[in-house]
């Protein structure tokens, strides 16, 4: 009952923060309340990310992984800036953020995302934590600009 109760409450809480997204005509996309990064960390391993994710140094690759043939790396420099939309979305729904041609290792049988689904086991807290210390991760990497310059 705790579980269904979690899942019920979980979905109502990302429903209504879709749903507020859209009455304010100002902000583009949704926004959640802040969170915090070590409860991130600490959901990041009580959830089991880290049997197939490695996270820069901070967190290493678990030994007993189920899944040894896969290492998903998250976190690091990147030339592009990783939204919060973005990791809530690969967090909730991992299927949306496979490309084609992705790497069989991280497929299941049926072609799906080898991720478990963690929206019946998580709380809206924690994706907020967790999100927030994947954020953390990230660093960009902004290319020295040179403008053209026309020569007469």
């Amino acid at each position: 009952m705790k579980t269904s109760h979690r899942s019920l409450s979980f979905a109502v809480a990302v429903l209504a923060a879709a749903l507020l997204a859209g009455c304010d005509r100002q902000s583009r996309g949704f926004a959640l309340p802040p969170g915090d990064s070590e409860r991130g960390q600490a959901v990041f391993a009580e959830l089991g990310c880290h049997h197939c994710h490695v996270v820069t140094e901070q967190v290493a690759k678990a030994a007993d992984s189920p899944y040894p043939e896969v290492t998903v790396r998250l976190g690091g420099t990147v030339s592009r800036v990783k939204t919060y939309g973005e990791l809530v979305t690969a967090i909730i729904h991992p299927q949306k953020s496979l490309a084609r041609g992705h790497s069989p290792q991280l497929l299941d049988e049926a072609g799906g995302s080898k991720m478990p689904d963690f929206n019946a086991r998580m709380t809206v807290q924690e994706l907020v934590d967790l999100t927030t210390f994947l954020q953390g991760q990230y660093s960009v990497y902004v290319p020295e600009y040179y403008p053209y310059i026309a020569i007469p």
